[in-house]
């Protein structure tokens, strides 16, 4: 028997299934909800956040995913050398700054008091005027990738959400080696290698497959230290869906009593239910919708 582990990362809790690969049958699954929740109030130290901030803590994510797999390991009673990989997905785009080693600016003595150096859930709107400008200033220029998007881009998207923190909070941003998905920090804090799903990047990122990123002079005209942030703090391999993010580092497989076992790219956690749904040729549709 071979098993592999999905951990779907949702706005408060994680959910692990142990899934069979020979069927698609889910053995078990565990929940695990995050300790701190949304913090869209106020910060744990009960410093007081602006309208519309909608935050979480990075480290939530990584102690309940510890839990659920080890829940599922322990009452599957399955033993560890039939696991044979993790996929997750995530809530996108949930965006966090951290430090090169993967440290979240969150957890930095210094800014544990600045709100822009959490998580910025996918439901924080207060980067709605970045999201306006970012916009506008494309159509002025005509730039060929605003369409893609019904020439408009969401407050909810990776580059709305660092412009704000730039201008609110220049010294967080400053600070920060890389601007991350929550989704590619899981897998980076996992391997150890930095990587950029191709889901989240194109949908959420800006980013086409053949276009690249927007041109370093258009993002001069919206702050001169955007120019160059795709190749600074927004950096890394765009990887597809289906390829390795890499493999469990020794200590972290250790410590989840499982092998070195391969980890797969992260995706968007709405789109990961098409393929579940085989929704994936031409006319099919697909209807998420929350509750």
């Amino acid at each position: 028997m071979k098993y592999t582990i999905g951990l779907d990362f949702g706005t408060l809790s994680v959910r692990a299934v142990l899934v069979d690969i020979a069927c698609g049958e889910i053995v078990l699954s565990s929940v695990s909800k995050y300790k701190h929740g949304v913090m869209d109030q106020v910060l744990e130290n009960n410093k007081q956040l602006p309208n519309d901030f909608a935050l979480q803590d990075a480290l939530d994510y990584i102690e309940s995913m510890e839990e659920v797999i080890d829940s599922i390991i322990k009452k599957s009673k399955v033993d560890k050398s039939e696991i044979i990989g993790i996929g997750l997905d995530f809530t996108a785009s949930t965006i966090l700054p951290i430090k090169a080693d993967g440290t979240p600016l969150s957890k930095i003595n210094e800014f544990k008091n600045n709100p822009h150096a959490y998580v910025k859930l996918w439901k924080h709107h207060s980067a709605e005027k970045y999201a306006v400008k970012i916009s506008e200033l494309g159509l002025k220029l005509d730039e060929p990738w605003i369409s893609r998007y019904g020439n408009k881009i969401s407050s909810e998207w990776m580059l709305p959400k660092v412009f704000e923190t730039l201008e609110n909070a220049p010294k967080v941003f400053d600070n920060t080696d890389y601007f991350i998905e929550a989704g590619d920090f899981i897998t980076y804090r996992l391997t150890g290698n930095l990587k950029r799903s191709s889901c989240m990047a194109g949908y959420k990122g800006i980013w086409h497959f053949k276009e690249g990123y927007p041109r370093s002079e258009y993002l001069y005209q919206l702050n001169r230290k955007l120019a160059n942030i795709y190749t600074t703090k927004l950096s890394g391999d765009v990887c597809p869906l289906g390829e390795t993010q890499g493999n469990l580092l020794p200590e972290i497989a250790s410590s989840l009593k499982l092998n070195q076992i391969p980890v797969a790219i992260a995706v968007i956690d709405a789109h990961v239910a098409a393929l579940a749904c085989k929704a994936v040729n031409n006319g099919d549709m697909l209807m998420i919708i929350g509750i």
